[in-house]
């Protein structure tokens, strides 16, 4: 992935050094097994774990000559850590290494990931308090429907990444395994207690069956839930770019001193780290079916999956953590404009208030089907001529012989669509 869309935070995780970290670390824990069960001498993890370096360069360069990545390492390690390092890897087949490692990076990479939900959910959880009560137009089809809160709108967010939290965690659990079971699994070369030790060790679970790796269908899981996260970011991303309208400017992202907007017009203030976060979110996504088409591997394994992992591994990653933080922020540091929201609830005079004029002529003992078409022959009457619905109605003979004026004046009211506010709060933040 790009500097610019990335966290040294992760980048670490994905970077060669540490790669090759974990592949010491699966070579040692596994040699630690071995000496334990008399298949290698000991002192072998021992001398390793002292003496091996890890030189990047070097392990490359040797590649370059041998096509083989786990032998270099191992060649590279040798002429480090000395002769008793012939003796690692016996028995056991590059998958073992490769797949263990991998798992181990997923799951770092999903720890921090993990904590950049915490931190949107903090962040949430704060602005939905503050806006709890602050009214603001709901719409359906971008049309205005009717009222709710901006709280509300907020307190929807921290609802569905409680659930990509949830399903972060699951999907982290499925890939916390460890498989050191040689070529094509079955154990032939390599006691089964070595892999139980490795597992232990690295804090991972042992795969009850692999067969020369470990099955797709786990990593499939992880970055499916990766694509939903980011569905979820954008779905936020898109509701700040859609209020930041300048139709409907009812908030902004923070615009600091000397930013600027446009190279043309000084007016501008764009919601550009939301759009960007909207284009984020179609880079994580794209991981999503490639990692579903790598379940299906010839037989006992083929490598058509390995060239795929390398690129959505790290970059599915770093840009998920990347898109996190930066919402947080957006988030923490957007500016409301409630006088706006309200200004917006007041634009269709009244009409929001349809379908409780319509409920309300129900209960006089018309029909729904007629109550619905006086109520939108009123409707239709006060978009042509910019009327306001309460005047209208105030004005019918027929409707006024039906409801009260009292009625009438209670129903264009915008209290009542939240007395359940609370109610919904202590669901969502019980």
């Amino acid at each position: 992935m790009i500097k610019r869309y990335s966290r040294k935070e992760l980048t670490d995780i994905w970077s060669e050094e540490n790669k090759y970290k974990i592949w010491l670390d699966v070579e040692v824990a596994a040699a630690e097994a071995m000496e334990k069960h008399g298949q290698i001498p000991r002192g072998v993890a021992s001398v390793v774990k002292k003496k091996a370096r890890i030189n990047v360069s070097r392990i490359h360069k040797i590649e370059s000559e041998v096509k083989h990545d786990v032998i270099a390492f191992l060649t590279s390690v040798t002429e480090k850590a000395g002769i008793k390092a012939r003796y690692l890897h016996q028995g056991m087949t590059s998958s073992d290494v490769l797949d263990t490692s991998f798992n181990i990076q997923l799951v770092q990479s999903g720890k921090i990931i993990l904590k950049d939900i915490d931190q949107i959910l903090k962040v949430l959880k704060r602005q939905a308090k503050k806006y709890k009560f602050t009214p603001c137009m709901g719409r359906s089809h971008g049309i205005h429907a009717e009222p709710i809160t901006f709280g509300l709108k907020l307190a929807s967010f921290y609802e569905e990444f409680k659930r990509n939290k949830k399903r972060l965690k699951d999907a982290i659990d499925e890939v916390s395994t460890c498989a050191i079971s040689g070529a094509v699994g079955t154990f032939a070369n390599i006691n089964p207690n070595v892999e139980k030790h490795v597992a232990n060790k690295l804090g991972l679970n042992v795969e009850p069956i692999s067969t020369q790796v470990i099955p797709r269908d786990r990593h499939a899981f992880y970055f499916s839930v990766l694509g939903i996260i980011a569905g979820s970011i954008e779905r936020v991303a898109t509701e700040i770019r859609h209020l930041q309208r300048t139709e409907v400017y009812e908030l902004q992202e923070y615009f600091s001193k000397n930013q600027k907007g446009s190279s043309a017009m000084p007016h501008k203030k764009n919601p550009i780290l939301s759009e960007n976060l909207t284009g984020l979110a179609r880079m994580v996504r794209s991981a999503v079916i490639p990692a579903l088409e790598n379940i299906a591997l010839w037989h006992e394994r083929d490598i058509s999956h390995s060239s795929v992992e390398r690129n959505i591994g790290p970059d599915a990653n770093i840009t998920t953590d990347f898109a996190l933080v930066r919402l947080a922020n957006i988030l923490d540091n957007m500016i409301i404009y409630p006088k706006k929201m309200l200004e917006n609830l007041n634009l269709t005079r009244g009409l929001i208030f349809s379908q409780e004029v319509m409920l309300e002529l129900t209960k006089t003992g018309l029909s729904r089907e007629k109550s619905y078409k006086i109520v939108q022959s009123y409707a239709k009457k006060c978009f042509a001529e910019n009327l306001n619905l309460i005047d209208v109605i105030l004005s019918d003979k027929f409707v006024m012989s039906k409801i009260s004026s009292k009625k009438i004046n209670s129903i264009f009211n915008y209290s009542k669509h939240f007395k359940n506010v609370n109610f919904i709060f202590r669901r969502v933040f019980k």
